[in-house]
């Protein structure tokens, strides 16, 4: 498998892993406080990183890289964690996940700002079409509206779109999986002490499913997914790989459907056949 075929396979994972990061969430947000949610899935995936680092014996990164990886850690490990957890109070999880439909736009945005992409033009008329296929399944759902939901939203797609491009950029020279655990390594000590800081006063009422959904995000979300997400965004480019985030919207909904039991139209097949058609087409002339 060449290099552009293994980052695509590496980024699809990746995708898959991180479709179930907002129902995951969702169910995490029932019973804990959300800045108690965000700081405890980056301390738990924190000591794991460390971990990583020590047994693999990865050397420190450049003090140029530092920046960087305060830029990853912001926008991945504490911005979207955060700003979704919080949106997710005011909004259903099947609403959220449409506005990951814009994810890929930011992500080559800032592909081109920080990573040096330089897509063709018919890329972006796919990557436009595709946003906007994901967009008109939306408005076709009648979702209500929440302007601090919707807000929150915005906010962190545009953190995770930066996190994105500039891990992908980073991991060229560090690799995939040592980004992901520097930049967790960076923020343990403040996730840390958060963590302690919002501990809930007992744990007596907190179900199952809040427990799975911890779980989730502090492992996969957190960790997993992105050791796939920065490999497959660095072997294949960011702008192109990025495009694969808009299938997340339909695989997110098909699990809010079956695992929360949230309204999801049969509409949804045909758009995603139409989104896949766009993520095809902005392969073709990423480069």
């Amino acid at each position: 498998m060449d290099k552009t075929s293994s980052g695509w396979m590496n980024g699809f994972i990746g995708v898959l892993i991180f479709s179930g990061s907002l129902p995951a969430t969702h169910l995490a947000v029932a019973d804990f406080d959300p800045t108690f949610l965000t700081a405890a899935r980056a301390a738990i995936a924190g000591l794991l990183g460390i971990a990583m680092l020590l047994v693999f014996r990865q050397k420190r990164p450049e003090r140029g890289d530092l920046v960087s990886l305060v830029v990853v850690a912001l926008g991945v490990v504490v911005g979207f964690p955060l700003l979704t957890a919080l949106a997710l109070k005011h909004v259903t999880t099947a609403h959220s996940i449409i506005f990951v439909g814009l994810l890929p736009l930011a992500t080559a945005i800032f592909g081109v700002l920080r990573g040096g992409d330089r897509p063709r033009p018919a890329f972006w008329l796919f990557s436009c079409i595709g946003s906007a296929l994901v967009a008109g399944f939306a408005l076709s759902q009648g979702v209500t509206a929440s302007p601090l939901g919707d807000g929150l939203m915005l906010g962190a797609i545009i953190v995770c779109g930066l996190g994105y491009a500039e891990g992908a950029a980073l991991s060229r020279r560090l690799g995939g999986w040592q980004v992901i655990c520097w930049a967790l390594a960076l923020s343990l000590p403040v996730m840390l002490a958060l963590t302690f800081a919002t501990l809930p006063q007992s744990f007596a009422g907190i179900g199952s499913g809040a427990w799975i959904g911890l779980g989730y995000v502090s492992l996969f979300s957190m960790l997993i997914g992105f050791i796939f997400w920065y490999r497959g965004l660095a072997q294949g480019g960011i702008a192109a790989v990025g495009q694969l985030q808009l299938l997340q919207p339909f695989f997110g909904l098909a699990l809010a459907a079956t695992l929360l039991h949230e309204k999801v139209s049969p509409l949804m097949v045909v758009v995603t056949l139409g989104v896949v058609a766009c993520v095809f087409g902005a392969k073709k002339f990423a480069r």
